[in-house]
C-alpha cells in the first residue's frame, strides 16, 4: 500500500514519502536491497508518536515510493533500547548463523542499556540475525560484540571491504561526544579488531552520529574513484539544528584519509559554508545508504525532521516522514569531487500522474505570475530561470490565503533559499519558521531547479543536484497555488514542467 491510502489520509500525510502508520519514526536503519525488495528499518517507538522505547520498525518497497508495513523487527525490552545500525547479507555464512539452505541477514545495532542491567548507561554494539529474509530476528547470545565502556558509542554501519590482496568486514561507528569515527574489522562479523579513528574535523558543534563509508567512481569512472565518509551531527547544521556532512578521500582498508577537510579539531562557525553538506535544509538528518543495490547504485535516504522541534511537528497519529531516496554520485565541481544527488526513482514513471502542465517560456518583470493550470498539493516542478535585472527570482508553492512557501535565488547573496516563515502552521515551535539558504552559482547564466512538493515537505535539487535543500512545511490543504515571480527587475523562466500526483 502507498503512504496515502484512504485509511491514513490525515492532512499532512505524505504521498511520495514514507511515514509510519501511527507511531514515531526517526533514523533510517538496516537499509538493504534483498530478495527483490528494498528493506527500510527505522528507529521507532511502537507505543507512541514521540521519541522513546527505541526499537526497529520495518517496511519494504519494490521502488522506494510505495511501501508495505511490517511488524516491529527488533523490539526494545527491559534490558536495552535498540538504537541505530545496519544490516548485511552474510552470503558466505561467515558468522555461522546460516543453514545449508539459507544464508543469514545480520543486523548490527547499538544496545543502549537500561537501569537494572549491569551495563546501565553504556552503549555497545550488538548483533541479531534473520533466516527468513529479514522479517523475524534472533539476538546473538554473545552480545555485545564490541563494548568500549562508553556512554556515547553508537550507530554501526557494516560493509564488505575487498582489495586485490584481502577481503573482510568493516564496521564504522562513532564516539558521538568526541566527534570521532571509529573503524573496526572482522572476518566473521562477531570478533572485531580496532582499525583506526577519524576526527574531529569540519563541523563539530553537535554530536556526531550515523556514519557511513562507501566508494564511488568520480565522473563515472573517468577520474578513478574516491571514498566518501558521511557524518551526521546534531546540532550544528548550516541553517541550525541537525544536518549531515561528508568528507571525500581515500580508504586503504585501515584508515580513512580525508582530502576535503577544511578545519581540523573544533569547527569554525564562520566557515560553515565551506564544509561539504549532504543537504542545506533543516530536515535532512541521519542519512545513510542502502547495501546491495542492483547495478552498484549508491542510494541514500534520511529522516526528514530536525531534533530542534521533532517531537512537536503537528502530525497525528504518525510523526516524522523519510526523505525521498536519492542516488548519489561523485562529480568534479570547481576542480574537486563533490556529491551530486537526484531522486532514486522518478515518481512520474513509478506512480503515474493526474495532471501535467508545461510552459516553454515566460518573461517576468518585477511581477508575480500565478499558474492557474498548475495548481496542486503533490507535485514535481522543473524549471530554468535566467535572471535579467532582477535581484531575486523564484516561485511560491502551496500558496493560498495569506500563506505560501517561497523558493528562490537571491542574486545579490548568490543564495538558493527556502522561506517557510509564512508556509502554514508553524507556531508549534519557536524555531520552526525559518529562512534557509545555500550558496549557489549560475551555470551558463541560469539556475536549474527540480522541486518535489508533498503534503508536508519541499525537496529542492538545484543545478543538477549539486545543491539540495529539504524542509518540512505544514500548509492548509486548500493552499495549492503555484506562482512564479521576479523581484526588482526582469527574469526569463523556461522549460517549466509540472507533474501533479494528488
Amino acid at each position: 500500500m502507498t503512504a496515502s491510502t484512504a485509511s491514513t489520509a490525515e492532512k499532512y500525510r505524505p504521498s511520495l514519502h514514507f511515514s509510519a502508520q501511527d507511531t514515531w519514526v526517526n533514523d533510517p536503519n538496516g537499509l538493504i536491497y534483498h530478495d527483490g525488495l528494498y528493506h527500510l528499518y527505522y528507529q521507532n517507538n511502537p507505543f507512541g508518536n514521540v521519541w522513546g522505547n527505541m526499537s526497529w520498525g520495518h517496511a519494504t518497497s519494490p521502488d522506494l515510493l510505495s511501501w508495505t508495513h511490517h511488524p516491529v523487527a527488533i523490539a526494545c525490552d527491559e534490558n536495552e533500547d535498540i538504537f541505530s545500525g545496519s544490516i548485511v547479507f552474510d552470503k558466505e555464512n561467515t558468522s555461522g548463523f546460516g543453514t545449508s539452505e539459507r544464508a543469514p541477514l545480520i543486523a548490527f545495532y547499538t544496545s543502549a542499556y537500561k537501569p537494572g542491567n549491569a551495563r546501565h548507561g553504556i552503549q555497545a554494539q550488538s548483533v541479531a540475525y534473520s533466516l527468513d529474509g529479514g522479517y523475524s530476528w534472533s539476538k546473538h547470545s554473545g552480545n555485545p560484540v564490541i563494548d568500549r565502556n562508553s556512554p556515547e558509542f553508537r550507530d554501526p554501519k557494516v560493509f564488505r571491504y575487498s582489495s586485490a590482496e584481502t577481503s573482510y568486514w568493516v564496521m564504522v561507528t562513532v564516539e558521538a561526544q568526541d566527534h570521532q569515527v571509529v573503524l573496526y574489522k572482522s572476518e566473521n562479523l562477531l570478533d572485531w579488531q580496532y582499525l583506526s579513528t577519524f576526527g574531529p574535523a569540519n563541523a563539530t558543534s553537535g554530536v556526531w552520529e550515523c556514519p557511513d563509508l562507501f566508494e564511488l567512481p568520480v565522473d563515472g569512472g573517468v577520474n578513478g574513484s574516491k571514498w566518501v565518509l558521511v557524518v551526521n551531527l546534531n546540532p550544528g547544521g548550516p541553517n541550525n539544528g541537525s544536518a549531515g556532512q561528508y568528507f571525500v578521500g581515500q580508504f586503504d582498508g585501515t584508515t580513512f584519509t580525508s582530502e576535503s577537510t577544511v578545519t581540523e579539531g573544533r569547527s569554525d562557525n564562520e566557515r560553515l559554508n565551506d564544509y561539504q553538506w549532504l543537504d542545506w535544509g533543516r530536515d535532512y538528518y541521519a542519512a545513510v545508504s542502502f547495501g546491495d543495490v542492483p547495478d552498484g547504485r549508491r542510494l541514500m535516504i534520511s529522516w526528514m525532521n530536525n531534533w530542534e522541534y521533532a517531537n512537536q511537528i503537528p502530525t497525528s497519529p504518525w510523526r516524522s516522514p523519510m526523505s525521498l531516496a536519492r542516488e548519489v554520485t561523485l562529480q568534479t565541481i570547481d576542480g574537486a569531487p563533490r556529491l551530486v544527488q537526484k531522486p532514486a526513482f522518478d515518481p512520474k514513471n513509478e506512480l503515474g500522474s493526474t495532471q501535467n502542465f508545461s510552459l516553454d517560456s515566460v518573461q517576468l518583470d518585477n511581477e508575480v505570475r500565478v499558474l492557474d493550470q498548475a495548481r496542486g498539493a503533490v507535485q514535481r516542478i522543473e524549471l530554468s530561470v535566467t535572471p535579467g535585472t532582477a535581484n531575486e527570482v523564484g516561485l511560491v508553492v502551496r500558496g493560498g490565503q495569506a500563506e505560501g512557501t517561497r523558493i528562490g535565488v537571491n542574486l545579490e547573496q548568490s543564495a538558493l533559499f527556502v522561506d517557510r516563515r509564512n508556509s502554514g502552521e508553524s507556531d508549534f515551535h519557536e524555531s520552526f519558521a525559518s529562512l534557509d539558504k545555500a550558496p549557489i552559482l549560475p551555470v551558463n547564466g541560469s539556475y536549474e531547479l527540480t522541486i518535489f512538493v508533498d503534503h508536508c515537505s519541499v525537496e529542492i535539487f538545484a543545478q543538477g543536484g549539486s545543491v539540495t535543500i529539504t524542509d518540512l512545511i505544514f500548509p492548509s490543504p486548500e493552499s495549492i497555488d503555484l506562482s512564479l515571480y521576479a523581484a526588482g527587475g526582469s527574469a526569463q523562466f523556461s522549460n517549466v514542467d509540472v507533474v501533479r500526483f494528488d
